[in-house]
């Protein structure tokens, strides 16, 4: 998962704290604007925030809400909205935020017409087709299955990895622990710190994973920790394998990027372009890579080249997410300025620039279809997910929009396509995962969990469906047979 400006304003705000700068901690606060207010409670607010605050605006506004209920001693209220009971409380925004979007959304679908589905004909997933993992003591930002087998790799606040076997039909499947631990006096002590990041490399042999406590480690799948990475000089926000498996390469809170041999486990090379926190990458070959950053920036590296061999600029905030399409030729990027640009090697300028979402663009993720795909007859689309409850579907080519997928209720934080692309998951903070139709654009499977859905991932086979959450669990959706 990646993050976005004022979720990277917090990050850097603890992390000085932390770190004993206060003064430079202070001087940020003001500058951010995080530090103001009139009797110091939004700073204490502030100071007690975990990684679940940082990545989850509505959360920090909940917490000031909850601060402010205590002190005029509010009750909750419930109110009949349109014969839908809407409780207003700490766990979703307000109801007339909520009513405002969907009366957007109820124009937009008219307007959509019949491109988009609707849930009329979609299958509840039954909790005999749900096998839920319980374990992590905090947060789950993050999943993801290995490429070969049905392990699931998962990723909390509570400092550890786990690597779940579903291979099975165990309703306890075995759970290896990873613990992220830190030396200090001489022996290994639990970091304390949230993972932040994990990756498989692409034979399935090795895992990687990225913390808050600035190292990047890499583990076997019997849940060994195989190598530790230290050179980042804070958090890590991102780290991915490139496709030949020999190197790793991370992105962090310090502004720079790094190339890892993953071997030796050393720094490789070190790419200190942005003037900010960087907060996502991706290969584009095994030896080039894109990078974006709270600085508005995008920068396309290569190994042992000491400057950027492309530079691209045009976003008017904070760059959340970038993803090479499966060929290597466009780049496609998101916003906090509600927009999402696709770029080319070829041209300074975007080739793209699509605006349609109301809110900030979490997250982008390419169909595996298109031409060099295992789906060449299939179109190659782009999905975005959005704070704005909503996941659209892209026609790069023509740079359109084909379908507006309204259902969910809540920001979007995640959006998986299956590996034959025609399907897709988004998980939200509504607790739904939803599984659409990319070519009707019809919801066709809905599962509704117990916490905000922060990630969902299919497996190789694309007959399961993972998700993690905010209340530490992790499920697995079984499709077969559905």
């Amino acid at each position: 998962m990646s993050f976005s400006s004022d979720e990277v304003n917090f990050l850097v705000y603890r992390y000085l704290q932390e770190s004993g700068f206060q003064h430079s901690a202070y001087t940020f606060g003001i500058e951010s604007h995080i530090s103001q207010s009139e009797d110091g409670t939004e700073q204490r607010m502030v100071e007690s925030l975990s990684l679940i605050d940082a990545v989850m605006p509505d959360v920090v506004a909940s917490r000031q809400n909850q601060i402010n209920q205590q002190k005029q001693q509010v009750k909750t209220e419930v109110q009949d909205t349109n014969g839908e009971e809407v409780v207003t409380s700490n766990e979703g925004v307000g109801t007339n935020e909520r009513g405002g979007d969907r009366t957007e959304m109820e124009v937009d679908e008219q307007q959509q017409g019949s491109a988009r589905g609707t849930n009329a004909s979609a299958v509840e997933i039954p909790d005999t087709k749900a096998t839920i993992l319980r374990g992590h003591e905090s947060e789950v930002f993050i999943c993801a299955w290995n490429p070969t087998t049905d392990l699931l790799a998962s990723g909390s606040g509570d400092s550890t990895a786990r690597i779940w076997d579903m291979s099975g039909t165990s309703e306890a499947p075995n759970q290896l622990i990873l613990r992220h631990c830190i030396q200090r006096g001489g022996t290994e002590v639990p970091s304390n710190k949230d993972v932040t990041s994990l990756d498989w490399k692409c034979d399935g042999t090795l895992l990687a994973t990225g913390s808050y406590d600035g190292y990047a480690r890499i583990w076997k799948t019997d849940g060994r920790l195989a190598s530790t990475l230290g050179q980042h000089k804070g958090p890590i926000f991102a780290l991915k394998w490139n496709k030949r498996g020999n190197y790793i390469l991370s992105a962090g809170v310090d502004k720079t990027t790094i190339i890892w041999d993953a071997e030796s486990g050393q720094c490789t090379q070190q790419f200190c372009f942005h003037c900010a926190p960087a907060l996502d990458v991706d290969w584009q070959t095994n030896t080039s890579f894109a990078s974006c950053s709270t600085d508005q920036c995008i920068h396309v590296c290569k190994l042992n080249v000491d400057k950027p061999i492309k530079s691209f600029q045009g976003h008017t905030n904070e760059v959340n997410a970038i993803k090479w399409d499966p060929q290597g030729n466009l780049l496609a990027s998101c916003s906090d300025d509600m927009s999402l640009k696709i770029w080319s090697m070829k041209q300074d300028t975007w080739v793209h620039d699509l605006q349609a979402h109301s809110k900030e663009i979490y997250t982008i993720k390419w169909s595996p279809t298109g031409p060099g795909t295992h789906n060449p007859n299939m179109n190659l689309t782009l999905a975005s997910a959005s704070f704005d409850s909503t996941v659209r579907l892209w026609d790069v080519d023509k740079g359109a929009c084909i379908h507006t997928l309204t259902k969910h209720t809540e920001p979007v934080y995640s959006v998986a396509f299956s590996p034959d692309g025609k399907f897709l998951a988004s998980g939200s903070f509504d607790k739904c995962v939803h599984i659409w139709s990319t070519q009707s654009g019809q919801l066709v499977h809905s599962y509704q969990g117990t916490g905000g859905i922060f990630e969902v991932c299919w497996n190789s086979r694309g007959d399961k469906v993972g998700a993690s959450a905010s209340d530490g669990s992790v499920f697995v959706l079984d499709l077969r047979k559905m």
